[in-house]
């Protein structure tokens, strides 16, 4: 049977241009096991690893005419090691190196010829560490037939590795492409059976889009409806918002998790668990940078002041069970206006608990109907959800997804920090991507070279103000009055 790209697939393809590719990144960072980085070992590993998502060895192969959706067919000339590169930082490999080395092949669009995926083993860096970047097409990763390459080569065992699976490896042998005349024969069959979705195909690029982004602010509909009724406004005109080119600028920010659970917990006394959460604590993290970030330059900031945020929200519903995780989505407007940094928490958790309690956000099942969904991917899915949104409606997109809090490992190589790296819209000129992981909380501050070339700014800006939300006094319950 043909494996068809999802029309929401094919659209995230054809909505690429050429200064906003789509592809989703990932920093990790590791200890080295070893005084050198086994680059063949590592190799193997992947290569070993691809049996689990073999769609990294397809590509998509287009239909004559448009007449339906392109298909993924095995890639007869895949070689992985065209896509796990070597690299290394000159000395001393620091951080900033590597960050700038993310800048330079983040905004390379991928190889339509070739499978949807690129990794770079990055060797050099300082006290005994190294790195694997990848690349990732959204459309590659749906969550059902694919996982994020990322997370299939890390595991809870330090010592598992190619030669520790203990089974002989799987010889694969790409399958036969079809030829024109089938794919012709085939795409006619379905115009036959389902002769509404193929006009939808036969559009063209700038109508399919529109009508694919149509069904998907049908799905979040009920957010977007919401925001509109409550505001009737578009998001506010922010330097957020403006020309993106074709070079990036790239910050890694490592906080730890206890400083936000710490916050939490000391607004929390005389109220509610579920009135705050440790991502209101992130978000007010944030209103407190963009404050700070906005000041430095000189703009306007009053106490109306606000930055609209889409947030595509990872909720953790069990504890210590992994498979409680689903995925939400909000708008909420970060009170940036607001000085006091508490109150930018009372604010923001009130704001997510109405939302929440109103049963405003779209849920995973929703969203798993929308583009395909599993825990690993949901970076992928909350660009999925930030491009396809009106540009009018938010000024900036953020990913919070949480991860292991037990560390995870490559070849015996600790994973130390990971860093999301998410695309950017055209007029988003900046995107915030955070994972939690093994006791931490892991910022990718991904923007335009050009139109936010400060963005190293926002990156201390973040440091400061969680320090800022920690020393605060507590929020009293009543009148908001501020205890000692």
């Amino acid at each position: 049977m043909t494996d068809r790209l999802s029309s929401l697939d094919a659209s995230f393809l054809a909505l690429e241009e050429g200064t906003t590719p789509l592809h989703v990144g990932s920093v990790m960072v590791f200890q080295a096991a070893s005084s050198t980085v086994d680059y063949d070992r590592i190799i193997a590993l992947i290569e070993e690893r691809l049996t689990l998502v073999p769609r990294y060895r397809q590509r998509v192969m287009e239909v004559p005419g448009r007449l339906a959706n392109p298909l993924w067919v095995d890639d007869p000339a895949f070689d992985v090691t065209y896509h796990v590169r070597q690299a290394a930082l000159p000395r001393p490999g620091s951080d900033r190196q590597l960050e700038e080395f993310v800048t330079r092949i983040s905004p390379r669009p991928l190889d339509r010829n070739r499978p949807l995926w690129e990794a770079y083993i990055v060797e050099g860096m300082e006290n005994g560490r190294f790195a694997i970047v990848t690349k990732t097409h959204p459309a590659l990763v749906d969550g059902a037939a694919a996982l994020d390459l990322a997370h299939v080569i890390l595991t809870e065992d330090p010592g598992a590795g190619p030669e520790a699976a203990g089974a002989e490896p799987v010889a694969w042998r790409p399958r036969r492409l079809p030829n024109t005349m089938s794919l012709v024969t085939e795409a006619v069959g379905e115009m036959v059976r389902r002769p509404m979705q193929v006009v939808e195909t036969l559009q063209s690029g700038v109508h399919d889009v529109a009508a694919t982004g149509g069904r998907v602010l049908a799905a979040v509909g009920e957010v977007a409806s919401t925001l509109l009724q409550a505001s009737a406004r578009p998001a506010p005109s922010l330097p957020l918002n403006g020309p993106v080119g074709s070079a990036r600028r790239f910050v890694m920010v490592g906080t730890d998790l206890a400083d936000y659970r710490d916050v939490r917990s000391r607004l929390m006394k005389g109220r509610r668990p579920e009135e705050v959460t440790v991502n209101d604590v992130i978000l007010a993290t944030l209103a407190g940078a963009l404050r700070t970030w906005l000041l430095t330059r000189g703009e306007a900031v009053t106490n109306t002041t606000t930055v609209r945020a889409l947030v595509p929200v990872s909720v953790h519903t069990g504890d210590d069970d992994e498979r409680g995780h689903h995925l939400s989505a909000f708008f909420v407007d970060l009170p940036v206006g607001e000085p006091n940094p508490r109150m930018r928490l009372h604010q923001i958790a009130y704001a997510m608990h109405q939302q929440t309690d109103a049963g405003r956000a779209v849920g995973a099942r929703s969203l798993s109907g929308l583009a395909g969904f599993a825990p690993p991917t949901m970076h992928s899915l909350g660009a999925r959800i930030a491009r396809m949104a009106s540009r009018r409606l938010y000024n900036l997109a953020v990913t919070n997804v949480p991860g292991p809090q037990r560390p995870r490992y490559a070849l015996g190589a600790r994973l130390l920090a990971t860093y999301p790296v998410l695309p950017l819209s055209p007029d988003q000129a900046l995107a915030i991507g955070l994972t939690s992981y093994d006791g931490g909380v892991y910022y990718g501050l991904h923007a335009d070279r050009d139109t936010v070339p400060d963005v190293d700014v926002l990156g201390r800006a973040i440091v400061d103000a969680l320090a800022e939300l920690r020393e605060a006094p507590r929020l009293a319950r009543s009148r908001g009055t501020i205890e000692p």
